[in-house]
């Protein structure tokens, strides 16, 4: 294992620890630990960026350029994620199973679209 994939698998997990335990602190009321939670979850997210830079740095990669390729594709992920996560409240905590399954659905399949949006589809 190269040395830039072993540190961003350690910050990445950290990070993804960090995020998920700040999510919990704030979505279970019995924890009463709202404040902390969303403290918790952001330093999660920074975490996460940091790693993206310092992996590209390490694989001498040059940084992200921002276009509107890069937008679109931040804003379907994101419209494919929430899908994806209102089907599953739909069908586990509102009891909704064919709506929840349907919405679920079209989450997943507005995430696979991304694969061809940015690798591209090649003959």
């Amino acid at each position: 294992m190269k040395k830039s994939s072993f540190v961003a698998l350690m910050l990445g997990s950290f990070s993804v620890v960090l995020f998920a335990l700040g999510m919990c602190m704030v979505l279970i009321p019995k924890w009463n630990t709202f404040n902390l939670g969303i403290i918790f979850g952001c330093i999660g997210l920074i975490v996460g960026l940091i790693t993206l830079i310092v992996w590209r740095k390490m694989e001498h990669k040059e940084p992200i350029h921002i276009s509107g390729k890069t937008v679109m594709t931040v804003i379907i992920g994101v419209v494919g994620a929430l899908a994806l996560g209102v089907g599953m409240c739909f069908s586990m905590v509102w009891g909704q199973m064919i709506i929840g399954v349907v919405i679920g659905l079209v989450g997943i399949v507005v995430l696979l679209c991304l694969i061809p949006l940015t690798k591209g589809i090649k003959g």
